[in-house]
């Protein structure tokens, strides 16, 4: 099952220090564009080839992102066929993150 986070929950769990994976699985152009702090990009065009490497613990809480929503939640998908327990994606992603006025770098 994968839930959805919003991006004022997500701001807080950033805020407060939570640990958790944060992947942005945008482009490396959309990521050079602007990025919300604390992300590592994991390119959905990657993905499969990277995901062993960058998240190696399948029970860690990992927060996926991309530009609306979607990306990211064809890569939480992946991830659970794969046998990760605790995935959120961001819902409507970086657009979602920017509309709410929130910073990116």
């Amino acid at each position: 099952m994968i839930k959805e986070i919003d991006v004022q929950e997500l701001k807080t769990k950033l805020e407060k220090g939570e640990t958790f994976q944060f992947i942005d699985c945008r482009e490396q152009e959309e990521w050079n564009d602007g990025h919300i702090d604390g992300a590592t990009l994991v390119p959905l065009s990657e993905f499969q080839e990277r995901y062993e490497f960058t998240m190696p613990d399948k029970n860690a809480q990992i927060v996926l992102q991309c530009r609306s929503g979607k990306r990211s939640m064809n890569a939480a998908m992946f991830l659970l066929s794969k046998g990760y327990t605790d995935l959120l994606n961001l819902e409507g992603g970086i657009l979602a993150w920017t509309e709410a006025g929130f910073r990116v770098k």
